[in-house]
């Protein structure tokens, strides 16, 4: 099957999920100065505002096509500008060729943007392909392992204010969910103040859900290496199940320092790209849970790739949550034992999906899987006002 044409279009329509308070951001890199750090607070979409989400799809012969999205600008202009002449013509269901020319087509192509744009073409071939053979993507790539899969309460940009986030970790316990992650908002920048603001959180979230709930944390590499050591010792009476992207994942050796520091394991892969740069974090013992994102670390394909690796290592993989079909299908067809979870993004996830014929959401804490060809969901016609080709 040729592909024909790769397209990319914006729609447009207004927020139809629910509502959420005003919560806080997590702390950042740009936060050591001042002007960076002074903004904070986090909203959400107000019901009935304006919304916009970006697609690629690629378009097979006899009318069979491929999906996916929300994307982001930067990922459209690779695909627009490189990706697209390069696909025309070729065979739409040779994914793993396809994958291997696109990581090889350009010298700074194997992370960043550039990787970014392939992983979306990735999942829109995923698509494709499902829909040619009739079958849902998980069960293409081995599975199901499982008829649903659990998913992790993600909790960026609720409050952190202890005594709030402890009402909102009741909440979502009571709802369900088997493990949650929070963030925390402060950094080196505001010093030992901030550090206790940090802990003053964790402890009252691991009160409020109890001793042998399973909690996570993440700094969304917004630290150092001393202010994470620092803050790994104090967080060993909270005892996380992961702590997250202390610093960032290229600096393999400090974050093995931070590893070593005490008895809390360390996560990071959400920047992390390609089974290459996963090794050298496995290899160097700089890691103990993997979090590569499909949309980001080289689509369907490549997760599949690192989750041998993660099996090889007898390391967790769960991947982080920028959206949820591509990993839900990835967990769907490896062991409970290699990826144990899938991320759940409370405040963000209706957003990603608001365009979307089918919410997938957790009930009682598990993601059931799609049952339908390819990732499992097509466009609501009937919740856009406009659709439009994207423009840069």
């Amino acid at each position: 099957m040729k592909i024909q044409d790769v397209q990319l279009f914006t729609v447009e329509g207004v927020y139809g999920g629910p509502i959420f308070p005003p919560g806080e951001r997590q702390a950042q890199q740009l936060d050591i100065y001042p002007e960076f750090n002074q903004r904070s607070g986090a909203t959400s979409p107000a019901s009935g505002s304006p919304l916009t989400g970006t697609y690629v799809e690629v378009i097979g012969e006899d009318g069979v096509s491929g999906l996916w999205g929300p994307i982001q600008d930067f990922q459209s202009h690779t695909i627009q500008r490189y990706l697209r002449p390069f696909l025309l013509g070729r065979d739409a269901l040779a994914t793993e060729l396809l994958h291997d020319q696109m990581t090889r087509m350009d010298r700074h192509g194997r992370s960043g943007f550039f990787m970014t744009a392939v992983s979306a073409v990735d999942c829109a071939l995923w698509d494709l392909k499902g829909k040619a053979w009739g079958l849902p993507v998980y069960r293409i790539l081995g599975g199901p392992t499982r008829p649903s899969v659990p998913a992790y309460a993600s909790m960026l940009s609720f409050s952190t204010e202890p005594s709030a986030a402890a009402d909102v970790a009741k909440e979502y316990q009571g709802l369900g969910f088997k493990a949650q992650k929070w963030f925390f908002r402060y950094g080196p920048a505001d010093g030992d103040a901030g550090m206790a603001l940090n802990l003053a959180m964790a402890h009252a979230v691991r009160e409020a859900v109890g001793d042998a709930y399973t909690l996570m944390f993440d700094a969304f590499m917004g630290w150092n290496v001393t202010y994470a050591c620092a803050m790994v010792r104090e967080l060993e009476a909270v005892r996380p199940f992961w702590m997250e992207e202390p610093i960032p994942p290229e600096r393999v050796g400090e974050l093995r320092k931070i590893r070593e520091a005490a008895r809390v394991p360390i996560a990071t892969g959400e920047h992390v790209y390609t089974r290459w740069q996963t090794k050298e974090l496995l290899v160097n013992q700089a890691v103990d849970v993997l979090q590569n994102d499909p949309d980001w670390t080289g689509g369907i394909t490549e997760l599949v790739k690192v989750a041998t690796l993660a099996s090889a290592f007898e390391m967790p993989l769960v991947a982080h949550g920028h959206s949820l079909l591509p990993a839900l299908h990835v967990a769907a067809s490896q062991s409970p034992a290699t990826v144990p979870y899938v991320e759940y993004l409370i405040r963000h996830q209706y957003a990603k999906q608001n365009f979307h014929r089918q919410i997938f959401e957790p009930v009682d804490g598990e993601v059931a899987l799609p049952t339908t060809p390819g990732l499992g969901f097509e466009l609501d016609e009937g919740k856009t006002v406009r659709r439009k080709p994207w423009q840069p």
